[in-house]
């Protein structure tokens, strides 16, 4: 029944206090010693089972937190998030004022402080505390736990004026702190502190201890995950990375495939240069070696004819880099071969007129293939060049006598000799190189002959009318050579054996063109008037008299007027109309109505002086041809 008591007592949790209640009621009752004794045994055995049972509780409670707090830290990712909950745990388990944190910093040797949890100290949360200095530095050296009711009258620590300082500026007295572990290795140091003076009991030590072993696997997880991710973030930006390279060699090659497939299937500058802007985008300009432009695509507005001085500098840096250069948001690059310039290849970029290395690449390559068509184009023009020259001074020379070999080399160039042509005959000032630069290129697109001779250039050209070709080949070449150019021509020819008289006659008059004063213009002998008449092999003198007095012919014959007579004596006389009515034997009205009607016949300037001296030659001519007939 006694046992009773102290069991309900047990029961109910009753305080250490309620114990010694039934021991009082029965002195007050005065029971006798044995019953106080067994009492005094019962109470005594009570009290041990309540404190075990107090401490198994408590222990349980522990073990609940440390379980908590393991599942918690498992959940964490972040270094940061880890330490903070590491840190404030601690606070709660021990019911401390101020918990914190120090991790040991291996390339300073010391250990600084990292979270804090309850802490109004700046200097406090900013400390750095050498190994061996104060309760961390101790504990941080010797990995050893260590605990004191009151720090600074313990002396067992190594004090430092700044962390003294610093702890009595945060009012810490009782200070317990643990090492965090990783194997051998002391990774930091976690503390639990009081600002009043009290004893940490070896059940707090070696809960806050449980805590740090928890804490630094917590702390080397979030290491290594944080690590890990880095790592794959690295290994992500590395393989985007690599796409992106991977992507851009592919689309540089691709660009190159396309370039050099442009060439060997007989593209030009202007396919190049727009294989350039469908990769690039932006506008491309390609100026040859002279600055005349070869090709242009996209929108050239705001890029226009870029600034001469500009373009040069940067085209000399281009050629002595190797590769091209920027300026502003244009991008040079020199056409070059060796120490020869072909040209000059100005990109303006889209966006901000910067170009990804890569895309570099390609408007080299592309300077490049560029290049290479323009020596080609050369190298093919001169050697048909070479071949339409040789066959024209076969044709010039006269003494053709394979007509079937020639007619042979002339296909292999695609001229037709059977074709009418007209030749033309340039006299120029210009040096030879540049001539026959000129004259391949002239000869090329027109699908004709060329041959250079001294100061002359003679073309062999498709065409029937020899004044417009030999006006379009004077105009050309003047303007290509930058000098005065005057053409002659003669024709139309259609077989070989005609083609050097009508060299001559061009000749003849490209001489005539420039000692009438004309040079710089271009003509056909037959428009030269009677002086093409003087010149020319043919002398078509029927066509010159129906060109300047078929009119006034055909009206003699259908009318049976005398005017072709009115007009003999009326030169004959030097324009004397009285005169030449007493040599007709007629009124001087009538005179002047039959030159009125020559007038209306052969236009109102029929009597400026050049046109006179025509009609004069014709009439002497029709005189003569008459007195023939007869």
């Amino acid at each position: 029944m006694k046992c009773d008591v102290f069991f309900d007592l047990l029961a109910r949790e009753a305080s250490a206090a309620e114990f010694e209640a039934p021991l009082l009621e029965a002195r007050v009752a005065g029971a006798d010693p044995r019953v106080l004794a067994e009492l005094e045994t019962t109470k005594a055995a009570a009290l041990r089972v309540r404190s075990l049972l107090e401490h198994r509780a408590r222990r349980e409670a522990e073990l609940a937190a440390l379980f908590d707090t393991a599942s918690d830290l498992a959940g964490l990712h972040g270094l940061d998030a880890v330490l903070e909950a590491i840190v404030r745990r601690a606070r709660r388990l021990l019911g401390a004022d101020v918990s914190y944190m120090t991790l040991s910093d291996d390339e300073r040797g010391d250990t600084c402080m990292r979270v804090t949890d309850g802490s109004v100290s700046a200097a406090f949360r900013a400390l750095r505390i050498p190994l061996g200095a104060g309760l961390a530095g101790l504990v941080a050296q010797t990995g050893t736990p260590y605990s004191t009711p009151d720090y600074f009258a313990d002396e067992r620590f190594n004090h430092r004026t700044y962390i003294d300082a610093a702890v009595q500026e945060e009012d810490l007295v009782a200070i317990l702190g643990v090492p965090m572990r990783l194997g051998p290795r002391v990774i930091g140091v976690l503390f639990a502190a009081n600002r009043s003076a009290r004893p940490f009991v070896p059940e707090e030590v070696a809960l806050l201890a449980s805590l740090a072993a928890h804490a630094a696997i917590a702390i080397d997880n979030a290491r290594l995950l944080d690590e890990t991710r880095a790592a794959l973030e690295e290994l992500s930006a590395a393989n985007e990375l690599i796409k992106a390279r991977s992507a851009a060699v592919e689309r540089a090659a691709h660009a190159h495939d396309r370039m050099t497939t442009l060439a060997v299937r007989g593209g030009g500058v202007q396919d190049v240069a727009e294989v350039i802007i469908d990769v690039l985008g932006g506008a491309l300009l390609v100026l040859d070696a002279e600055g005349r432009r070869l090709a242009a695509v996209g929108d050239l507005g705001d890029l226009g004819e870029p600034d001469d001085a500009t373009v040069t500098e940067a085209a000399r840096a281009s050629r002595s880099l190797g590769r091209a250069v920027q300026r502003g948001r244009l991008w040079i690059a020199s056409l070059a071969a060796g120490a020869e310039v072909l040209g000059t290849l100005i990109l303006r970029a889209p966006a901000a007129g910067e170009l990804s290395g890569s895309d570099q690449r390609i408007l080299e390559r592309g300077a490049l293939v560029t290049a290479l068509l323009l020596l080609f184009r050369r190298s093919v023009a001169e050697a048909e060049g070479r071949v339409r020259g040789e066959l024209l001074d076969d044709l010039l020379s006269g003494r053709v006598t394979d007509l079937d070999a020639l007619r042979a080399r002339a296909r292999l160039i695609g001229f037709d000799l059977g074709a009418p042509y007209v030749l033309v005959v340039v006299r120029h000032d210009a040096d030879r190189p540049r001539a026959t630069f000129w004259a391949t290129s002239y000869a090329s697109a027109a699908g004709g002959l060329f041959a250079i001779r001294s100061d002359e250039i003679v073309l062999l050209l498709p065409g029937l009318d020899p004044g417009a070709v030999a006006r379009r080949a004077a105009k050309d070449c003047g303007t290509a050579l930058g000098t005065t150019a005057t053409a002659g021509a003669a024709g139309p020819v259609d077989t070989a054996a005609d083609v050097a008289a009508a060299h001559r006659e061009a000749g003849r008059c490209a001489d005539a063109l420039r000692a009438l004063g004309r040079a710089g213009h271009g003509a056909g002998a037959a428009e030269l008037g009677f002086v093409g008449l003087l010149l020319g092999d043919g002398r078509d003198v029927t066509g010159f008299l129906t060109s300047a007095l078929g009119p006034v012919l055909d009206y003699d014959e259908r009318r049976g007027t005398k005017l072709i007579q009115t007009l003999e004596i009326y030169f004959e006389v030097g324009g004397s109309l009285a005169r030449a009515a007493e040599r007709l034997h007629v009124h001087v009205n009538t005179v002047t109505q039959r030159l009125d009607r020559v007038g209306r016949l052969l236009g109102e300037r029929w009597q400026d002086p050049e046109r006179t001296l025509e009609i004069q030659l014709a009439l002497r001519l029709h005189r003569l041809t008459v007195t023939a007939d007869r």
